[in-house]
């Protein structure tokens, strides 16, 4: 917990908007008598709300609410995920067993849940030859496409050309789900008729 709660003798306020144990609204009562309802229930006074005017205070345990909340706060990290961007760097010249095993790097961060940015670096007189980062990456896409989706494209940030894949699998997840088409309907067929002599 980020604030320290006050609890009993160290709410400060004059009075407080009470609340009972069974979070029933009481209404306005000096803290002092307040504390005193709490204590007599063998619970504590825990100030809830201290922004309010005059701050809210509810009677309850408080070891118990303590646990409770770092309970919820454990819970909610626990389905926190986080995604983390994984780089890899390639040169225009970078050759293909190189490139295969990183490559293969990049796969294994896919798998792992990572977005993967490839960076292709070019010193000197490579910016001259950016077509050779551009099949660098068209090789990756090339090699990762049942695996990968490009989420931002190839594009020359300074001297580097950078692009974003991220897991197939996890963009079907981020699509949005498309309305299924009716079955095409063939034209009715006309029932024979009789004859009639």
């Amino acid at each position: 917990m980020s604030k320290e709660v006050r609890v009993n003798r160290r709410i400060r306020a004059p009075e407080v908007r009470l609340i009972d144990a069974e979070g029933k609204q009481l209404g306005v009562y000096i803290a002092s008598k307040a504390i005193q309802m709490a204590e007599e229930q063998g619970l504590d006074l825990v100030e809830i709300s201290p922004n309010a005017n005059p701050p809210v205070c509810k009677i309850m345990d408080y070891g118990k609410y303590k646990y409770e909340l770092t309970k919820k706060q454990k819970e909610a990290k626990k389905h926190q995920v986080v995604v983390l961007v994984k780089e890899v760097k390639f040169r225009p010249v970078t050759d293909d067993h190189d490139l295969g095993f990183k490559v293969r790097n990049m796969e294994r961060f896919l798998e792992e849940g990572h977005k993967v940015k490839a960076t292709v670096v070019f010193r000197g007189r490579e910016m001259s030859y950016r077509e050779g980062g551009r099949k660098v990456m068209d090789t990756i896409l090339g090699m990762l496409q049942d695996k990968a989706v490009v989420e931002v494209p190839p594009k020359m940030e300074g001297r580097q050309m950078t692009m974003i894949l991220m897991a197939a699998k996890a963009a079907k997840k981020h699509e949005p789900a498309k309305p299924k088409s009716p079955p095409p309907t063939s034209a009715p067929k006309e029932a024979p008729q009789a004859k009639t002599e």
